[in-house]
């Protein structure tokens, strides 16, 4: 059983900067297609990034192009999701997701593990 903690979420002005962790356990990612999902409230979940289990270029969503970024560290089982500029829109709970397989999609289905959530709140 895989599981999955995110950490380094919070309250930050427009245009700062978050890095939330995902540490995960009971496997190593190698076999894991891993991403980040985030849902705002009264809204559907959406995809943020993912990245292949065998990795290769990740996926990002356009909302966040250029702005946030995906990756991992092996050696600490460990994803990444580093967050710049941040607006007011990207208020929300972000999870940590991973899913058996190579290839990754930014859609909220078949994904077989998720975190409990990070909560990430942009406001002046």
């Amino acid at each position: 059983q895989l599981q999955l903690v995110e950490s380094g979420g919070g309250l930050v002005q427009p245009g700062a900067s978050l890095r939330l962790s995902c540490v995960v356990s009971g496997s190593t990612l190698d076999s894991y297609a891993m991403g980040w999902f985030r849902q705002a409230p009264g809204k559907d979940r959406e995809g943020v990034a993912c990245m292949a289990s065998s990795g290769g270029a990740p996926r990002h969503a356009d909302s966040v192009k250029g702005r946030f970024r995906i990756s991992r560290d092996r050696a600490k089982n460990t994803v990444y999701l580093q967050m710049d500029d941040l607006q007011p829109e990207d208020t929300a709970d972000y999870y940590c997701v991973a899913r058996r397989g190579t290839s990754c999609h930014l859609v909220p289905i078949g994904w077989d593990y998720w975190g409990q959530g990070t909560q990430v709140t942009v406001s002046s």
